[in-house]
């Protein structure tokens, strides 16, 4: 379990009694929308149930953390190992719930595990690609220490539109 005090909200592993929690507030196409098209819209608890479910199995290479506020699961955030030549990099990405939104959770989440991520794992960076229309994801990332390195030309589809993806990194 990793605090963020500074917000009242915890990091901890996932439970299976999530799912409900965690299904009310991915269920939101303003949050789909910033997202990869794995995560599913609409969002029902079959969906948490099954993220759950991968993001606790023992053989899961890449670590995956509730976003805990008041007891309540609402959202997650991930770092994802990469491998071979990129073997000391990893992805972080995450999402939030709109009823927690504009309190800091986020970059107190991005800060805490990106120094979790530095201080448990051989990592020498760890980066994010924003979609350009998410300019709020950027100012987390940049609050949470991470710098704009480079605009990713016409490099994502989503919703039947591709833009520019904004790559920003923090480094060892």
């Amino acid at each position: 379990m990793l605090p963020l005090p500074e917000v009242e909200a915890v990091l901890r592993p996932f439970a299976p009694t999530d799912a409900s929690a965690l299904a009310q507030h991915a269920n939101d196409r303003s949050i789909w929308l910033n997202l990869r098209d794995r995560f599913p819209h609409p969002y029902a608890v079959a969906d948490a149930e099954a993220y759950i479910a991968m993001a606790t199995a023992a053989d899961e290479h890449d670590l995956h953390l509730c976003i805990d506020v008041a007891g309540e699961a609402v959202g997650c955030i991930s770092l994802l190992f990469k491998q071979d030549v990129s073997r000391r990099s990893a992805e972080i990405g995450y999402w939030l719930g709109r009823e927690v939104w504009g309190r800091g959770i986020g970059t107190a989440a991005v800060r805490a595990l990106a120094a979790h991520g530095f201080a448990h794992h051989d990592l020498a960076r760890i980066y994010a690609v924003v979609f350009a229309y998410n300019a709020a994801s950027g100012r987390v990332l940049e609050k949470a220490g991470f710098d704009f390195e480079a605009r990713l030309r016409q490099a994502v589809t989503k919703d039947g539109q591709t833009v520019d993806g904004l790559l920003y990194a923090v480094v060892r």
